[in-house]
């Protein structure tokens, strides 16, 4: 039987991915009072590739704390608390996307009022 989910590497990469670089990401966001779109544009994909390494070691030590002899990682991990550690890279993911979006729309804009003033006479 393995040891504690919680003495594994797995479970220090899900706070890395989960709580400290989005909160560095955030606040580099946040703080900066002048960004570029290519550096707002690869925050959001970040935000979105820690999204989506979230959800697989969230998995992946699910799998750990069932074969654990720990009860404390079955209900952490293996019950249906574990579905509400699936919010924080959902909300992740949201504000990844919506970041993107924001990027694309605000260039879109632009492309379509550079067009209109070169159609001007």
């Amino acid at each position: 039987m393995a040891t504690s989910v919680f003495l594994q590497i797995e479970f220090y990469l899900l706070i890395l991915f989960s709580l400290v670089l989005p909160a560095i990401i955030f606040g580099v966001m946040l703080l900066k009072k002048a960004l570029s779109r290519t550096t707002v544009l690869l925050f959001g994909a970040m935000l979105l590739v820690l999204a989506g390494l979230d959800v697989i070691l969230l998995q992946k030590l699910a799998l750990m704390a069932k074969n654990s002899m720990s009860g404390a990682d079955d209900r952490i991990f293996s019950s249906e608390t574990s579905v509400s550690l699936y919010l924080l890279p959902a909300f992740l993911g949201g504000v990844g996307t919506n970041v993107i979006s924001h990027i694309l729309i605000r260039h879109l804009r632009e492309a379509e009022d550079q067009f209109e003033r070169e159609r001007e006479p």
